[in-house]
């Protein structure tokens, strides 16, 4: 029997919810009296919803402005600058003030990138693109980097940045953070991505007295045969457990205590149990190395951010820059919004004692919902088709 203390939400509160959100960030404007910013908002959420283009939804709401008017829209609506385009995208990702527990609380924050693949030219000039090793075709990306909190339940994403070719890691983490600091939350250790492994960025950390955790990459040519390993190649080489190193590069040095651990698997071709050697790079974090490879784990979290962005994403081919990262912020703001909803209306409990029921309301159900209410509100119900004359 269902309990008689039942609680309910609708498409059209999660409707509601989304665009005053990102209304009250004032990224867009009336653009005529067409193209209200009520109206490109909807479009764009239905665009995103069903992940699909903005010509795409254009043609089915019959409503609605045309592709071209909702781009130049865009284009003369959006913040010119890029400092101002992304503290405006990063107010929008918070459905609201924080609540004063997280306030009071100290949080672990996972920090990663994310390669789009490019296959075009930059719009304007080659800082635009991050260039790196081939994958998927091509050395070209949209380069972004996000910072999450990785706690059960509360897995908001609370910091995007758009990375150019010529910034260094130091810059943009040092963005992400003060993005967070300005939102009030403390911050308890940092769990950061295999590219943040460099003496400037460890150097940085310590100097802000950040507790940090990353793995350890090695670099350069391997050991001969013959000659003894030194280093990390010698660390590698130890049993499981915590040893002092030094990183050295032309003209800095940097201190960390490096954790050896193990973990198990299963061959993907002869499902063989396999042991594997990790090693994590760690500052004022203190735990066996079981305990700081099951901390680490925690980071891959921001993974499923990532997964759940590209089920909401807009898709398109335009060069610009400041577009794209507004189409990201719109995927992660949809999942922002699905996470505020589980933790304050579907969950079972509050604080520490959140009990999460995904089934209530699953990512893909809340998209459906909001597509369908935009239909509602820009389409007359007539038969989508497409007419054509020889």
């Amino acid at each position: 029997m269902r309990s008689r203390m039942s609680h309910s939400i609708s498409s059209h509160e999660v409707h509601e919810c989304a665009i005053q959100g990102l209304l009250q960030a004032k990224l867009l404007k009336d653009h005529g009296w067409l193209c209200s910013a009520v109206v490109l908002w909807n479009v764009l959420l239905r665009a995103a919803a069903r992940r699909m283009s903005l010509f795409a939804a254009c043609r089915d709401l019959s409503e609605a402005p045309s592709d071209q008017a909702v781009y130049d829209s865009l284009a003369d609506g959006l913040p010119k600058t890029l400092p101002v385009l992304e503290r405006r995208l990063n107010e929008a990702l918070m459905t609201g003030p924080l609540p004063r527990w997280m306030r009071r609380r100290k949080w672990q924050i996972a920090i990663d990138w994310h390669l789009e693949p490019y296959y075009g030219e930059p719009q304007r000039s080659r800082n635009e693109l991050y260039y790196g090793k081939p994958q998927a075709g091509t050395t070209k990306f949209h380069a972004y980097a996000t910072a999450c909190i990785v706690q059960y339940g509360v897995r908001y994403t609370l910091a995007l940045t758009w990375v150019r070719r010529h910034e260094t890691t130091v810059v943009v983490l040092r963005r992400l953070l003060a993005r967070i600091r300005d939102i009030g939350l403390k911050i308890r250790c940092v769990l950061l991505d295999r590219a943040f492994y460099s003496v400037p960025v460890i150097q940085w950390l310590q100097s802000e007295e950040l507790p940090f955790l990353m793995p350890v990459v090695f670099r350069g040519r391997r050991p001969q045969r013959g000659r003894p390993r030194t280093g990390l190649h010698a660390l590698k080489r130890q049993k499981a457990g915590r040893y002092s190193h030094t990183l050295k590069n032309r003209k800095q040095t940097a201190t960390v205590a490096v954790y050896v651990a193990y973990r198990t698997h299963r061959n993907r071709k002869d499902r063989r149990r396999v042991q594997q050697k990790l090693l994590f790079a760690a500052w004022r974090v203190s735990g066996t190395p079981t305990q700081i490879r099951e901390r680490y784990r925690l980071r891959f979290g921001i993974e499923t951010s990532y997964r759940q962005m590209r089920q909401a994403r807009i898709v398109t081919c335009t060069r610009n820059p400041h577009q794209r990262l507004l189409f990201v912020a719109v995927a992660l703001i949809l999942r922002n919004l699905w996470v505020w909803l589980h933790q304050t209306r579907l969950s079972d409990g509050r604080g520490e004692q959140l009990t999460l029921r995904l089934e209530r309301l699953r990512f893909k159900r809340l998209l459906d919902w909001i597509a369908h209410r935009v239909s509602t509100l820009l389409h007359d119900g007539s038969t989508p088709c497409v007419r054509w004359s020889d």
